[in-house]
C-alpha cells in the first residue's frame, strides 16, 4: 500500500514540476497525520483484526484435527496378519486359484455385494454375513480341493483393488476407506447358533417381509425366519413390472394358457408374503419355479392378462431368505447397530470369533 501511494506522489511531482517535499501537505510527516491515511490505516486494522476476534471464541480445541480428519481420511490398514488364514478363489478372470487373505477377502466381497453409499451400521453387517459365509463354507469343504470359492454370483461376488478402482474411478478412496472400516471394526468376527457358523444367506430388497427358508428352499432352519422388514419399502428395487408374451410363458411353464380373458388362477401364499403355489392352465408351480422359469425380481408376484401378454407385478427382489440388504440399510438409518441388524434378520444367533469357532481352518 506504501509503495502505490509513493507512485502516486511521483506522478503528481512529474505532472507538476515540483519536488513531492514542496506540495503542499505532500511531506512524509504531514502525509502521515493527513484524515485519509488514518481513516485508512484504521480501516486495515479492523480488517486484519476483526476476522480472529469474530472467530476465534468459538473454534474448540480440537476442531482443527477433526477437519483434518475429515480431509484426509486414511483407509484402515488390514496386514496380512490380521488374517487367521487366506481364501483360496477361483478368479473368474484369470482362471486361476488367488489365495487371498480373510480380511482382504471381506473387503472385496462387501465392496462388490453393497453398495458403499449405505450407512456404516449397513456395511459391518454386510462384513458379518460375508466372513461368516466363508467361513461356513470352508468348513463344509474337504481340505484338499483346489478352490475355496468363486468369485461370482455363484458364491459371493469378489472384486480386487484394480476391478474396483476401474469401476469406481475417482470414487474409489473414499468408498474404500468407508468399506475397510466396517472390516476393521468386526475384524474376526462371525454369526454362530449353538456354536456353529451359520448359512449366512442375504439378499436386495425383501417385499416387507423375509422368507421362511423351507419355503425357498428345502430345509427348515432355526436362525431363517420370517420377519417384518418393512424398510424394504424405500429400497427403488421394491416394485417391479415384466410384461411377458403369453406364448413365451406356455413354452417357458409348458402350458397351454386359455384364449379368453379369465386366467382361474389360484394362489397360495407363505408367511413372508410369497407365492407358495401357483395354479395355472391346470398345472400346479412353486413361487420359486415360476420366479426362476421367467426371469421374475421375487416370487412375490401377481399376474394380470392383457390381450396377448401377462403383466407379472413383484414386490421385493431377491430369494427373500435371510438378511435384506435394504432393510438392513434402513434399520442403520433409524439408529440400529450392525448387532441390531444380525439378530433382527438372523433369529437366535450370537457373534463369535474365528479363531474360537474355526480352530481348524486357522491351523491350516
Amino acid at each position: 500500500m506504501y509503495a502505490y501511494i509513493e507512485r502516486k506522489r511521483a506522478l503528481k511531482y512529474k505532472q507538476n514540476g515540483k519536488h513531492p517535499q514542496q506540495i503542499k501537505g505532500s511531506g512524509s510527516l504531514s502525509f502521515l497525520k493527513s484524515p485519509s491515511f488514518l481513516i485508512m490505516g484504521s480501516l486495515i486494522m479492523i480488517i486484519l483484526i476483526m476476522p480472529s476476534l469474530i472467530v476465534a471464541p468459538y473454534i474448540h480445541p480440537n476442531d482443527q484435527e477433526t477437519i483434518t480428519d475429515n480431509f484426509e481420511q486414511k483407509a484402515p490398514k488390514l496386514n496380512v496378519g490380521d488374517s487367521p488364514f487366506s481364501v483360496a478363489v477361483m478368479r473368474a478372470s484369470s482362471d486361476e486359484v488367488e489365495n487371498i487373505p480373510l480380511e482382504k477377502y471381506v473387503s472385496g466381497v462387501v465392496a462388490s455385494e453393497m453398495p458403499a453409499k449405505f450407512e456404516l451400521e449397513a456395511l459391518k453387517a454386510q462384513a458379518l454375513a460375508a466372513r461368516t459365509y466363508i467361513v461356513n463354507h470352508m468348513l463344509l469343504k474337504p481340505e484338499k480341493v483346489d478352490s475355496a470359492v468363486t468369485d461370482t454370483v455363484q458364491d459371493q461376488v469378489y472384486k480386487d483393488e484394480q476391478e474396483l478402482r476401474r469401476i469406481w474411478g475417482a470414487d474409489y478412496d473414499w468408498k474404500m476407506n468407508k468399506i475397510m472400516k466396517a472390516v476393521e471394526a468386526t475384524q474376526g468376527e462371525i454369526l454362530t447358533y449353538k456354536d456353529k457358523p451359520i448359512d449366512a444367506s442375504f439378499f436386495s430388497t425383501g417385499n416387507g417381509y423375509t422368507e421362511n427358508s423351507e419355503d425357498y428352499w428345502e430345509n427348515k432352519i432355526p436362525y431363517l425366519r420370517s420377519v417384518p422388514s418393512p424398510w424394504d419399502k424405500n429400497s427403488p428395487k421394491f416394485l417391479d413390472q415384466e410384461t411377458i408374451p403369453v406364448k413365451e410363458v406356455e413354452e417357458k411353464l409348458a402350458i397351454d394358457i386359455p384364449d379368453n380373458k379369465s386366467l382361474n388362477l389360484k394362489i397360495s401364499r407363505t408367511d413372508g408374503k410369497r407365492v407358495d403355489q401357483l395354479k395355472i392352465a391346470g398345472k400346479t408351480f412353486s413361487g420359486r419355479d415360476v420366479r426362476e422359469e421367467l426371469g421374475l425380481r421375487s416370487s412375490d408376484f401377481t399376474i394380470e392378462k392383457k390381450n396377448d401378454h401377462l403383466i407379472f407385478t413383484t414386490k421385493g427382489y431377491g430369494h427373500g431368505v435371510g438378511m435384506s440388504q435394504y432393510g438392513a440399510n434402513g434399520m442403520a438409518k433409524e439408529g440400529k447397530s450392525y448387532k441390531d441388524i444380525l439378530t433382527h434378520y438372523y433369529q437366535g444367533v450370537e457373534i463369535s470369533k474365528v479363531t474360537e469357532t474355526a480352530p481348524t481352518l486357522v491351523s491350516r
